[in-house]
């Protein structure tokens, strides 16, 4: 089997799993993303050299990239007869034999099921956008507007033989500045429009906010170790400042809110002592177990989630995402973890146990969740709500509930006899809009993608 076809999906694989954008790891490999895009939807071969650069850049050595492609090849195969209902089903204790036999064909199969995974992420991301977003519907208003007086200065001028010079010069004003401001506003939406990873000036706050942080992959160094000192709080500042992402003030104002929190909870937690106390627990074989991290530390568990999700990569543990959520059950902040799709504007699934934490308040829930996408994802989560600031008697009263995400994988998973791991697997989708579980009892709408 030509493993050369192989290369670009075991890159990618590495990429998203050290969640790294395209753009970030052609600059490190010196080669430009269209080109790194192509590679790792295997439509040009890596030359010896280019792959040593880019697995330089991915931090790993270049046999990583190339040893045991099949076994990639094989997953992608099966991964594509799952999401098929044809009948009879495909034979999958033949494919190993079809990828022997067919290697083109196969690699052909693979390639289509990683654009079929890309292409629901996009439908995710646009019907999340197109339904919740008001930049969109305020841009699109703009176009609206603008065509519309165009459209009637034009039919003056058509209609009207007899026009007066001074008439006809203010006329073909109008036309020149619609046209200018109908121009400025389908760039700009084009722009917004725009999937890339990095938006700037264009984006909401929030969303400025955590492309800043994934650019650095939610850790930032420089809030590392000590205690605070003099002058502290404008040495945090002067990190938001001149940074691409963060292109309007209520961003950088949301950054500088997060470094100090962050920091918090760095001295709270710091590395030298949580990595190996992380490790130790996930090599014991008794799984993972935050509320015993917590009570080692002497830390609540939502300072404890945020620190673990912006850790920096763990030898021999899995990433952490996190969300967090305010009482009214908006998402406040999102760090993705790899194969668990987050809605980028509007509700998201009311199945998720970040919202029955929010009705339990101070009472942790744990469960093994399976997402609605193909292929199937299994993740652990751990939910829990606290208020928000110091405890008071008068209200308001505001909540914060957060939720922990981490590949389900064996070494992760608590022990047998975890009476909250029995019931099985909860399913859940990103949002009800493009679920594809249709029996669902929490659904609030019809799902755009068929089932």
């Amino acid at each position: 089997m030509p493993r050369t076809t192989l290369y670009g999906t075991r890159i990618r694989a590495m990429r998203l799993a050290r969640d790294l954008s395209q753009a970030d790891l052609a600059r490190g490999a010196g080669v430009s993303p269209s080109y790194l895009n192509l590679i790792e939807h295997n439509r040009r071969r890596v030359p010896g050299p280019l792959l040593a650069a880019i697995a330089g850049a991915l931090g790993i050595a270049p046999e990583i990239l190339t040893e045991d492609g099949g076994d990639s090849l094989l997953e992608a195969l099966r991964a594509t007869a799952a999401m098929t209902s044809a009948d009879p089903p495909p034979e999958l204790d033949r494919v190993e034999e079809f990828a022997g036999r067919f290697p083109g064909w196969a690699a052909h199969l693979a390639a289509l099921q990683t654009r079929a995974e890309a292409q629901e992420r996009i439908i995710e991301r646009l019907s999340d956008r197109m339904a919740h977003d008001p930049n969109l519907s305020e841009a699109l208003h703009e176009i609206v507007s603008a065509v519309t007086a165009v459209q009637s200065t034009a039919a003056i001028l058509a209609e009207t033989d007899d026009l007066e010079r001074v008439w006809l010069d203010r006329f073909h004003h109008n036309i020149h500045s619609d046209s200018v401001r109908l121009a400025t506003a389908a760039e700009a939406l084009v722009a917004y429009l725009d999937v890339a990873a990095e938006e700037t000036g264009l984006a909401a706050p929030q969303e400025e906010l955590e492309s800043w942080l994934a650019r650095q992959a939610f850790h930032v160094a420089a809030l590392e170790g000590g205690e605070k000192a003099p002058g502290e709080t404008a040495a945090l500042a002067g990190l938001t400042e001149d940074q691409p992402e963060l292109a309007s003030h209520a961003a950088r104002a949301l950054a500088r809110g997060w470094l100090e929190r962050a920091q918090d909870d760095a001295r709270a937690l710091p590395l030298e002592r949580l990595v190996p106390a992380l490790s130790a627990m996930v090599a014991s074989g008794a799984g993972f177990r935050p509320e015993d991290l917590a009570r080692q530390f002497e830390v609540a568990l939502p300072r404890l989630f945020r620190r673990l999700a912006s850790l920096p990569p763990v030898p021999g543990v899995p990433r952490f995402g996190l969300v967090v959520c305010d009482g009214s059950g908006t998402l406040t902040f999102r760090r993705p973890v790899e194969g668990f799709a987050l809605p980028r504007f509007g509700g998201a699934c009311p199945v998720w146990p970040l919202f029955p934490a929010l009705m339990q308040p101070g009472r942790p829930i744990r469960a093994v969740l399976e997402t609605a996408s193909r292929p199937v994802h299994r993740f652990l989560a751990h939910a829990v709500a606290e208020p928000v600031g110091a405890a008071r008697f008068d209200p308001p009263l505001a909540w914060e509930a957060s939720m922990l995400l981490t590949p389900a994988t064996p070494q992760m998973l608590p022990a047998a006899d975890d009476a909250s791991m029995r019931p099985g697997a909860l399913p859940v989708g990103s949002s009800c809009r493009v679920c594809f579980r249709a029996d669902c009892v929490a659904r609030r709408e019809p799902s755009i993608l068929a089932s």
